[in-house]
């Protein structure tokens, strides 16, 4: 914080809140109260609170609590807040809010507005760099927990042929799959994204819908399960009944272009050279085109964290990232092929692979 000339960051999204302090809460779905976390450059942190949470946190790893009654619209804990921050010790006149890439304000933004109005000769800026320096280093504690939910989730997709049959719905199959993973022993999964087609499918981000699933289709799903908070992000592509020898080849070309990926992912290369290294592999097998914009990102409390593997984006692999490995291709017209896995950058440069690597060719339904 004192590199980013900080005297206070204020954290108020769930994942924020629950990395500083360990709070882990299905409460965040209610948007009616916001909570916020104030840590100071020096000294500890204080948790500026809706009454109702006050037991809850005090279980937390907070150094104190200021509270107050609400619901309460027409102060939602702004002045609050605003007197919290104008007695944190001032060195630089500078407080940092979630302001910047990959972040989000979990207040009213006519909230937010309010207490910059009421900080008097304290600068609001964006202190995401200076949180995101932090989370996206991962203990191994942390990757263990990833691995953990890549592990239940790995087997889970395995064993879809053995229910998933010609006629079943997508839908249908993602429910199957949600509960194999959750007995399998994931807290949560939040994340189930399917889509089928013939040779390949047009998307990769809704949900499983009523449709059918018939002979000639590529089915993919892409799970994000968690453990302890932490994410798992990733995809199998199945074969239904026979598909074309065009989707088997861009199915091989996009399991090369992650073996490539993973092979090239050690610590010192900038993320876009390994968006290159990739793409060389799918322009080579006469890629089209890619809608999704990059492959691959962060991973950790969030299902996507920075950094995003694309070609603008300058970042530096570092010892205990986890990133997606994510290539995907267009081969024709409304045809897509996307494989992903997990891994972790270690200090020996040879990347931990957090899921169990699928096989190159698809896995077939009947």
């Amino acid at each position: 914080m004192r590199s980013s000339e900080l005297d206070a960051l204020v954290l108020t999204a769930p994942s924020n809140f629950r990395y500083f302090t360990g709070l882990d809460s299905q409460f965040w779905e209610s948007p009616a109260r916001p909570w916020f976390l104030v840590i100071p450059a020096s000294g500890v942190s204080l948790a500026v609170i809706p009454a109702i949470a006050e037991v809850a946190v005090r279980q937390c790893f907070v150094g104190s609590i200021q509270s107050w009654p609400s619901p309460r619209p027409e102060d939602e804990g702004v002045t609050l807040l605003a007197s919290v921050l104008q007695s944190v010790s001032r060195r630089f006149g500078r407080i940092g809010f979630e302001l910047g890439r990959e972040s989000a304000l979990r207040m009213p933004v006519l909230d937010f507005m309010r207490v910059r109005e009421l900080l008097s000769g304290v600068e609001v800026v964006d202190g995401s760099p200076c949180i995101w320096n932090v989370r996206n280093i991962k203990s191994q504690a942390e990757i263990e927990k990833i691995r953990a939910a890549a592990g239940i989730v790995s087997r889970a997709f395995e064993v879809v042929p053995s229910y998933a049959k010609t006629g079943m719905t997508e839908a249908e199959v993602c429910r199957d799959l949600t509960i194999d993973v959750l007995r399998g022993g994931a807290h949560t999964v939040p994340y189930v994204a399917c889509a089928s087609g013939e040779g390949g499918y047009d998307q990769i981000i809704a949900r499983g819908s009523s449709k059918a699933i018939r002979d000639g289709d590529v089915l993919i799903m892409d799970v994000g399960a968690t453990v302890d908070g932490y994410f798992c992000d990733f995809d199998r592509n199945y074969a239904v009944g026979r598909v074309s020898d065009a989707a088997l080849r861009a199915q091989d070309a996009v399991w090369r272009a992650t073996e490539a990926g993973i092979a090239a992912a050690r610590p010192g290369l900038k993320v876009s050279d390994l968006w290159k290294t990739m793409m060389a592999v799918l322009h080579e097998a006469g890629m089209r085109g890619n809608n999704a914009g990059r492959l691959g990102h962060g991973l950790g409390l969030q299902l996507t964290e920075p950094p995003s593997h694309c070609e603008a984006d300058e970042a530096v692999l570092k010892p205990g990232m986890v990133i997606t490995i994510e290539p995907g291709m267009e081969y024709a017209p409304g045809k897509l092929i996307v494989h992903e896995e997990n891994i972790a950058i270690t200090e020996d440069g040879f990347p931990d692979l957090l899921t169990v690597r699928a096989p190159r060719e698809m896995w077939r339904i009947d």
